[in-house]
């Protein structure tokens, strides 16, 4: 049975997605001048930044998307290329978001309007990101990738494991579950 090399950047997708949920939930409030927590977006923009790709993306842009080229797919006009592009799209929504953030936690309240509307393009993108992923490069991943290759794409998602700080998945696990306790409270 072929060691699987999938599994646990699908693991790190469903933290993302949790954090997608509240994205989702708070953006429209905010627009709406019914959620002025701006540290929840910076906070948003430290997870996605820190979890979902300097640690998630890294994994998939270094070790697995590099191991699908290596053995035939084009690293041009090719399920990969498409990836990166999205994962390129996604930094430019964060970056739009901080900014935004920043501005209206400064006092610029004109600016919620921009900060929902990339929050909710973001979530979007990810979201839709993350299904392709999951329901078809993933799988093709899984059947091409030869046995050979397996062990050194595991020992790549350790190493880079290994290079986080001390409880970096734990923090933005606990990160996440607040904003979930402090949505829970609020709609109760």
């Amino acid at each position: 049975m072929k060691r699987d090399i999938t599994q646990a950047l699908v693991e790190e997708h469903r933290l993302i997605l949790r954090m997608l949920a509240l994205l989702e939930r708070n953006a429209p409030l905010t627009a709406a001048g019914r959620y002025a927590n701006f540290q929840f977006f910076r906070d948003a923009v430290d997870f996605i930044r820190s979890y979902a790709d300097r640690f998630h993306h890294a994994k998939e842009e270094e070790i697995l998307f590099e191991a699908l080229i290596t053995n035939g797919m084009p690293r041009e006009n090719s399920p990969v290329a498409a990836m990166l592009m999205e994962h390129d799209q996604g930094r430019a929504y964060v970056k739009a978001m901080e900014e935004a953030a920043l501005a209206a936690e400064g006092g610029d309240t004109s600016r919620t309007g921009a900060l929902a509307e990339n929050a909710r393009a973001y979530l979007t993108l990810l979201r839709e990101h993350i299904d392709k992923e999951d329901t078809i490069l993933y799988p093709l991943a899984e059947r091409i990738i030869p046995e050979g290759l397996r062990e050194g794409i595991v020992g790549g998602y350790e190493a880079a494991e290994a290079r986080t700080p001390a409880g970096f998945a734990e923090h933005y696990l606990h990160l996440v579950e607040q904003y979930e306790a402090e949505a829970t409270a609020k709609a109760a």
